[in-house]
């Protein structure tokens, strides 16, 4: 039987690798777009904020789970919290940063093995007397007297927190597994100025062969974000390896986290307003203490501002004043750097949105039905102390308090990239294609042009398009054509295991021509039959499923996904403004309703049945 020339070849010829293959595809172009594919086609969701027993406000008073526990939680296995009670995650994460406390990193583990360096000091010593005779308790609130002092008891023994710093690191760089799994290297610098929040998580892009060559900066160092900043430029001058540093929960600084002057009093330089920028390129917008994109009483015509807010004071005792508000939320921070950029140059709040847990428990718990609270006293029990635990506003009267009922389960940072590695999400994060949620895992992508027309919207290469003629989220229009205004292509479609879509809304703010910052909401796309007004809105509320008694909802209103096509009608080419998208989904049980039906207790009056869950994306910026 005669054989065929090619099987001949194939029996007689040496083995040649793939790379020796003589070219087939036709000249000029190739079969496959992907090899030089570069623009970010993935979303990646994860927590940039965790605390584990390695925090001295976790690990001292209840939890037990280290770093290890943590990154094994997020991947997906289960574990049993410190309180005994099986967890995991419906899916695993794909990154995550122990955001441990720099302040007396590691403490707590440290007293658990009797670590000879702490035990060497006075106040090891002090602190495991208390332990041994079984009050931890006592422990505890000689830990955080300390703390109030400013000065650090253990400044004299860097040895100790490089023990605790280089086991993170172990731990993170054994959890790393590119293209898989991100184990970042973070910490927390937890400032708190008469009790103000200033906190600040600090991200490495880099791994332990850079992060093991610091200690943490902590509070004891300084209070003022810019000695942070300082110290963050002093490592990468030292290590070659990049920082980030992601500020949060400006609703509990009492007006101090967007302030108008700096920490020390000074009016606000153009060099100040240069480097917050550089270094803050992020903001952490939902959280577990309150949600912090809007406030009602600054957004009065939008009636979605009023989510999950904690309002009433800061971390301490301290009240709440209205003259506050508008220097703690996103907003209006993001309005305000406006005109600072119009009046110095530089806008020192251009930052890209995410949500991130703040979670004390080690466990990374974002949706309402697996809601593990914020800190170990407060997991999963029938005890009523999980609605009534004090968490905010802790020695003041119950005007200021906030209460375990009121933290929300929020959130997740997701992040657009091209693949899964610590390198790409950071880069990806430190430009901005980010967006946060408030739990959910919903899908977002927007892009912004001059030139878009409402069919791109349909195109079957959406994002290439997007990318090729106009700008993703977080990005940069400059100088619009005479006679043209911005376009948005605006994709959203609904986490599979959650709610349906209600509505796609565009949020713009600008700075007008008398020098005077304005907001105004756009609906770009609706669910049902509903129609969009001719002032951009639609009045008409999606309804409600939520069955309060079952702690159940159906997805039988609102929609699967939602897309829009949307060019600015007020649009003025001389002013500077902001866009950014806002989705949210139909009402579905919060976290208190679901306790109510699993654990038969009663329903705080003051707390809301159901919660519609929502993703901010980052702005797109305009600049004359």
């Amino acid at each position: 039987m005669r054989r065929s020339t090619a099987a001949l070849l194939l029996c007689v010829s040496p083995i040649l690798n793939a790379q020796d293959v003589p070219g087939t595809q036709p000249e000029g172009r190739e079969y496959s777009p992907y090899p030089e594919q570069e623009f970010a086609n993935q979303v990646f969701f994860g927590d940039t904020h965790l605390h584990t027993s390695y925090s001295a406000d976790a690990g001292m008073i209840g939890n037990s789970l280290g770093p290890e526990q943590a990154y094994r939680f997020a991947l997906g296995h289960t574990v049993t919290s410190s309180t005994g009670v099986r967890a995991r995650l419906a899916r695993p994460l794909d990154f995550l940063v122990v955001a441990d406390h720099a302040e007396n990193l590691g403490l707590a583990p440290l007293l658990a093995t009797k670590d000879p360096n702490l035990l060497a000091t006075d106040f090891g010593k002090s602190l495991l007397a208390e332990i041994d005779k079984g009050d931890p308790a006592a422990a505890w609130s000689i830990w955080s007297s300390a703390k109030a002092t400013g000065v650090d008891p253990l400044a004299d023994f860097p040895e100790i927190y490089r023990t605790a710093w280089e086991h993170i690191t172990s731990i993170a760089e054994k959890y790393n597994s590119p293209g898989h799994f991100t184990a970042f290297i973070g910490f927390e610098w937890t400032s708190n100025p008469e009790r103000n929040n200033l906190h600040r998580n600090v991200v490495f892009r880099g791994g332990k062969e850079f992060a093991d060559k610091i200690i943490p900066f902590s509070n004891f160092d300084s209070f003022d974000p810019e000695d942070l900043w300082r110290w963050m430029d002093s490592y990468e001058t030292q290590t070659g390896d990049k920082l980030l540093a992601i500020p949060h929960n400006g609703n509990l600084s009492n007006g101090l986290m967007f302030d108008d002057k700096t920490l020390s009093g000074d009016p606000l330089s153009q060099d100040y307003l240069y480097r917050r920028a550089r270094w803050e390129p992020l903001y952490e917008t939902t959280q577990m203490k309150g949600d912090g994109e809007a406030h009602p009483t600054l957004s009065p015509n939008d009636e979605f501002a009023d989510f999950e807010t904690w309002d009433k004071g800061q971390l301490g005792p301290a009240p709440k004043t209205l003259d506050m508000l508008p220097r703690e939320y996103t907003r209006e921070a993001l309005k305000r750097g406006l005109a600072l950029e119009a009046k110095l140059g530089t806008n020192p709040w251009k930052f890209g949105l995410i949500g991130s847990t703040d979670s004390h428990t080690s466990l990374a718990t974002t949706t309402e039905d697996n809601f593990f609270g914020k800190v170990a006293a407060v997991e999963p029990t029938a005890d009523p102390i999980r609605f009534d635990e004090t968490v905010g506003g802790i020695g003041g009267d119950a005007s200021v308090g906030q209460y375990a009922r009121q933290t929300s389960a929020s959130g997740l940072a997701a992040v657009w990239a091209r693949e899964n590695t610590r390198e790409a999400l950071w880069d990806a994060m430190a430009r901005k294609e980010v967006y946060a949620t408030t739990g959910t895992r919903l899908r977002v992508r927007v892009f912004a042009g001059f030139d878009f027309r409402e069919t791109d919207l349909h195109r079957s290469d959406f994002a290439r398009h997007g990318y090729g003629h106009g700008v993703p989220m977080g990005s940069d229009l400059t100088a619009a054509p005479a006679g043209k205004a911005p376009s948005f292509l605006i994709r959203a479609v609904r986490d599979p295991d959650g709610a349906n879509l209600d509505r796609v809304q565009i949020i713009k703010g600008w700075l007008d021509a008398d020098g005077k910052t304005r907001e105004r909401i756009w609906d770009v796309a609706v669910s049902g039959d509903r129609e969009i007004g001719p002032d951009g809105r639609s009045r008409e509320r999606v309804g409600n499923t939520v069955n309060v008694k079952e702690a159940s909802y159906t997805n039988a209103i609102g929609a699967p996904a939602l897309g829009g096509f949307w060019t600015d009608p007020d649009f003025d080419r001389q002013e500077r403004a902001f866009y950014y998208v806002r989705v949210i989904e139909i009402p579905a049980p919060r976290w208190t309703t679901i306790d109510a039906k699993v654990f038969g207790v009663e329903l705080p009056d003051d707390v809301p049945t159901s919660i519609q869950e929502r993703a901010y994306t980052s702005p797109i910026w305009y600049t004359p």
